[in-house]
């Protein structure tokens, strides 16, 4: 198997645990607090994560201020953010819809890299814009026609705009960090983050279902540590603009695993969506390396 080969499987397999973040967040919404589950994301996954990086002798480069900045809006933004209003959101939308909103996600990214790194959009981004758009609004004009929320699928579209802060920050990184050490890092400044808050919520925390707990274990392990990884492993084996694409499966694996796992019904409305959002994705590709996202970090 080539290197490239071997990249499109890491990325595939990465957004399929992104896409899978959707029901695990939909059953932690049911019993969990967003920052009490992301606290307890992290506090399982950062142990996990530095006994790998010992293991394997990953080391922390020397920071600058610059760069310790940097990694710490990534975990407040990307990490801590994302997962809260994912949660928060899910709590009001079904995660069909919530599906179709994370598929927004190349597009967004694209957006923040023409404000942040100043690239100027062509015509292949405008149309992707366009398509999103278009598969956004698919499920918005009709609210609570599958368990939907115009309010919930709001909060996961600040969730994307946090992933997208997330994985373009990283051009904004002057040190080489190791990936293993970046994501363990992650880990730890997103458990410092969420830790405060949880407390207060910690104060009216009702009974806690098996299912809330089995889900925020599963969130910790695979697709934050495994995720991670996988991640990681596959942009580094194929260009930006290749990794920005395959973030089309995570969409079509949350809508899929929203039925098959919580038998939530598939609506015409939401197969359009996808239907835009993946065309989006082919927008995104003849727009061309200059605006496609470099993608080089992720859930």
């Amino acid at each position: 198997m080539s290197r490239q080969v071997q990249g499109y499987v890491y990325l595939a397999l990465a957004m399929l645990t992104v896409g899978s973040t959707v029901i695990a967040s939909k059953l932690i919404a049911s019993g969990l607090p967003p920052f009490t589950a992301t606290a307890l994301r992290f506090a399982l996954a950062f142990p996990v994560l530095l006994v790998l990086m010992r293991a394997s002798g990953v080391r922390l480069p020397k920071l600058s201020r610059h760069d310790r900045l940097i990694l710490a809006i990534q975990a407040g933004a990307g990490s801590v953010g994302y997962t809260t209003l994912l949660i928060s959101g899910l709590s009001l939308t079904s995660a069909a819809d919530a599906g179709v909103v994370i598929g927004t996600l190349p597009v967004v990214s694209a957006g923040i890299s023409i404000l942040l790194l100043r690239e100027r959009p062509g015509r292949g981004l405008l149309i992707a814009v366009a398509l999103a758009t278009a598969g956004v609004l698919s499920i918005a004009v009709t609210p609570g026609a599958t368990g939907g929320s115009l309010a919930g699928n709001l909060l996961i579209f600040c969730a994307v705009v946090c992933e997208g802060l997330f994985i373009l920050l990283n051009k904004r990184l002057k040190a080489d960090i190791p990936p293993l050490a970046q994501s363990t890092l992650m880990a730890g400044i997103g458990f410092v983050v969420a830790v405060i808050p949880a407390l207060f919520e910690a104060r009216v925390t009702p009974d806690i279902p098996a299912s809330a707990i089995i889900a925020a274990v599963y969130y910790a392990l695979v697709p934050t540590v495994g995720g991670f990884l996988l991640w990681y492993a596959g942009a580094a084996r194929v260009s930006g603009t290749e990794a920005a694409l395959f973030t089309a499966v995570a969409p079509i694996s949350a809508v899929m695993l929203a039925f098959l796992i919580l038998g939530e019904p598939i609506g015409l409305n939401q197969i359009a969506g996808i239907a835009c959002v993946l065309a989006a994705m082919l927008g995104l590709a003849f727009a061309g390396s200059r605006v496609a996202p470099n993608i080089s970090g992720g859930r």
